[in-house]
Order: C-alpha cells, then structure tokens, then sequence
C-alpha cells in the first residue's frame, strides 16, 4: 500500500508509540486520526502533524465502549472520506500476581483484583475487538481494502505477574490470525506487531522498578526497545501487501 493521501487512525494516540506511529505514517504523506481519552495530549501530537503537511483529526473517546468505537470509525471516513489503515494501540497496564501469600506465615495477604483483571481486559481486549469489528465495516462499506494492525505482546505468551494482561494479548493474537481469514473476501488484510519490552510512559510508570531491571537485563540485545522501532514495524505491515494473518515479534529476542 502507498500510504501518501491515505487514512490512518491509530488509537492510544496521546503520547509514546501511538504517537510516534502517527508521526511515522505523517512522514510517509498519510493523513492521520488520532484516538486517545486525553485530549490535550492528542492537541499537541496533532498540531506537530499538521506541521508536517498533513491532515490531523482528534477524536476523544473510550475504545472499550461500544458508542465510542463506532463513532471513531465513522468520524474518520466523515472527515476524510476513507480509512485505509486502522492501527488498534491503545492498551492499559494493571499488573499483580495472581496470588500474594506471606513468606513467614504461608498465609495469603492479597490476590488480584476483579478490578485489575476486568479493567485490562476491557481496553486491551474488548476495545481492540469493537475498534477492529468498526474498522472493518467502514472499509467493507468504502471498499478500501485496506488494513487493520494490532499491537499483541510478547506477554501473550505468558508473563508472571500479568494474568489479565497476558489473557488479552493473546486474545487479541488470536483474533489477529481468526480476521485475517474473515476479511480476506474483502480484500481487507489483518496483521499484528508483538513488542518486547519499549520504553514507553507506561512502562516506566506502571511496572515496578525490580520488575523492569529483571526484564532489561534478559533482553539479548541488552535494552529497551524504543517506540520508533514498533512504529517502523507497524508501517512495515501496512505498506507491504504480502503481510497478512501474522504476529510479528519485535522484542529484542526476549522471550517470556
């Protein structure tokens, strides 16, 4: 696909590889909506798109609801007049263990929580879900053939410490692979990026310091990836036709 003119929505758009996978599909001529629920983040990464030559919406919603995500759909082809890529990045992080139980007493003091596990669940698996189902009725219905890329996890593969997290990626790899066969008919693609562990606000806010040093040093490569990184991948998928019903690990070689 030659992305120069072409729609792209990308949702988690506010800030770290949201944002600079808008920035990498403005720099290839794409025209851009942004999603995110901050909307004075999504302001500022659109007024540095518009800088580049590019059209920039923001459209402020919760992915995880139903209303929201078809609204986001329907507003990027009412503002453009197609959509041609949707990129489903928004994504949450509520991490614990299943079970915390005292060293000296062999008691449980804590457990995860309906809360963690529910919340997760919903943006990071229910929200790619309505934002993927929405995505591929605007492309049916404009005949775009276009393409949907969500962004999985190495985690999908189990990471202690991260029941919900880890259930929803591999959920959201699952559906990946089940829609690439569903949509083929439509000439609409479905293609995936896992990451390893990138240095994003996320990360570095939400995962705890011993948790992330552990991880840092077990990646081959020897550090964070950078969101840069999982952005050039994502416009990989979208502009190489052959890409299709995959999961594409970039992790540094880290394995969970």
């Amino acid at each position: 696909m030659n992305l120069k003119d072409k729609t792209v929505v990308i949702t988690g758009a506010g800030g770290g590889i949201g944002a600079s996978m808008a920035h990498g599909f403005a720099s290839k001529g794409a025209n851009i909506v942004l999603s995110d629920i901050r909307p004075e983040n999504m302001e500022k990464v659109a007024a540095e798109l518009r800088g580049m030559g590019v059209q920039a919406h923001c459209v402020v919603g919760d992915i995880a609801k139903e209303a929201s995500a078809e609204q986001l759909m329907a507003e990027a082809v009412s503002k453009t007049g197609r959509l041609d890529v949707a990129v489903l990045n928004a994504g949450i992080l509520r991490d614990g263990l299943l079970v915390r139980v005292d060293k000296e007493t062999g008691k449980v003091k804590g457990k995860l929580s309906l809360e963690q596990w529910q919340s997760v669940i919903d943006v990071n698996l229910t929200g790619v879900f309505l934002t993927g189902r929405e995505a591929a009725v605007q492309m049916i219905e404009t005949k775009s053939h276009g393409a949907i890329i969500t962004i999985a996890s190495v985690s999908m593969h189990g990471n202690p410490g991260q029941t919900n997290y880890s259930a929803a990626k591999a959920g959201v790899a699952s559906m990946t692979k089940l829609w690439a066969q569903e949509l083929s008919r439509y000439r609409i693609r479905v293609a995936g990026i896992a990451p390893g562990f990138i240095k994003t606000d996320m990360i570095m806010k939400d995962m705890k310091a011993d948790a992330l040093a552990k991880w840092e040093a077990m990646i081959p490569i020897g550090r964070l990836g950078e969101p840069r990184e999982i952005a050039d991948s994502v416009i990989f998928i979208a502009e190489n036709d052959l890409v299709n019903g995959v999961i594409l690990e970039i992790s540094g070689g880290v394995k969970v």
